[in-house]
């Protein structure tokens, strides 16, 4: 079931937009507008682009057996990318919290089937990564 969904809420949907221009309609022309989480989406939008190579090698790594990331929607890849930061710069924030933000995002862009593909794709590559990392954010 489709929840109502207001995108000037979440940054997760400001995100997604800002990506999937920069990525597949060359926008690099990149305006932040006024949002009381300006500071953490400018830093993922930018995070992803500058990191995108490492995000891609994250991707074969992790899911190369279940997903061909080119193969994919591509919203669904943009999701997937900047779902991947987060797992990997933003340790602060709970696992559970950026798979939620994500998920409710994706309900205004992709068709349910997709949104709980998604879940799992996030699901298993979170573990995946947080787990990998995990002493990398102990031994900061």
């Amino acid at each position: 079931m489709r929840t109502p969904y207001n995108p000037n809420q979440s940054p997760r949907v400001i995100i997604i937009q800002k990506l999937y221009g920069n990525f597949f309609n060359n926008d690099t022309d990149l305006i932040f507008p006024k949002h009381r989480f300006k500071k953490f989406i400018k830093d993922v939008v930018l995070g992803t682009i500058e990191r995108d190579e490492v995000i891609k090698e994250e991707v074969k790594n992790h899911l190369s057996e279940d997903i061909q990331l080119t193969n994919l929607d591509k919203v669904f890849q943009v999701i997937v990318k900047s779902a991947i930061f987060e797992f990997l710069y933003k340790p602060k924030v709970a696992t559970k919290i950026i798979i939620k933000e994500y998920l409710d995002a994706s309900n205004f862009f992709l068709e349910d089937s997709q949104t709980k593909y998604l879940n799992a794709i996030l699901d298993k590559i979170a573990k995946k990564i947080r787990t990998t990392n995990a002493w990398i954010w102990i031994n900061k």
